[in-house]
């Protein structure tokens, strides 16, 4: 049986209730917390930096997957690290040094993940698969919550789990953008180990009940 990760994403929760809204990730079947750093310059939009991570650190109870969407994020890596990160993710198109990168970030003592833009082809990151503990497929562009699922993403993720069987890897896939209830089974029967859900999470009349109702319907 094949139970998959969900990361609620927290973009999406309130912020003039924050705690609130760990409280009840803490308290969900939700496995992952996962946390959008955006500077305003790789995307067109600013989401919140260390001292909201610092603070969500003080209260999360499980693993904190941190997606950083900013420029040279090798300056980052030890801060983000001590700010509790567990998982650390850059983007493909953010690294000129992307195994450099990959091998700081372990030596840190954080999982190294790589995200892709709905641009950007799986196969440019089989030299480097057997280094990287999670991709996350960026199923819309970056940068704003709330947008539509890219439906190229299925064939993304089935050309991305080839290239990890054919490289004997143990890389997660993760998908980040526009999961629903309508789409995350097919997801997880196209590869998918982890999904991120923000909107639909925290826009629910039940959140909790959302979450769980996620998890029962990608366990097979």
């Amino acid at each position: 049986m094949k139970e998959t990760i969900i990361a609620p994403s927290v973009l999406a929760a309130d912020f003039a209730n924050l705690q609130r809204d760990v409280e009840m990730i803490n308290n969900s079947a939700a496995d992952w917390f996962h946390i959008d750093i955006m500077d305003g310059v790789f995307v067109p939009n600013i989401s919140f930096g260390m001292p909201v991570l610092a603070a969500i650190n003080k209260h999360a109870k499980k693993t904190i997957d941190v997606h950083l969407m900013i420029v040279d994020p090798d300056r980052y890596i030890d801060t983000f690290k001590a700010l509790g990160a567990d998982v650390l993710t850059v983007h493909y198109e953010a690294c000129t040094h992307l195994h450099r990168s990959l091998q700081a970030i372990k030596a840190a003592g954080m999982k190294a993940g790589v995200a892709i833009n709905p641009h950007t082809n799986v196969a440019l990151l089989e030299d480097v698969i057997n280094n990287i503990d999670l991709v996350c497929v960026m199923s819309v562009n970056p940068g704003f919550g709330g947008q539509s699922f890219i439906e190229n993403t299925y064939k993304k993720v089935k050309q991305l789990k080839e290239i990890i069987v054919k490289n004997n890897a143990s890389t997660l896939i993760e998908i980040d953008g526009g999961v629903t209830d309508k789409n995350a089974a097919d997801l997880v029967k196209a590869g998918a180990d982890v999904l991120v859900a923000g909107s639909f999470v925290f826009n629910a009349h039940n959140p909790i009940e959302t979450i769980q109702n996620l998890k029962k319907i990608t366990t097979f």
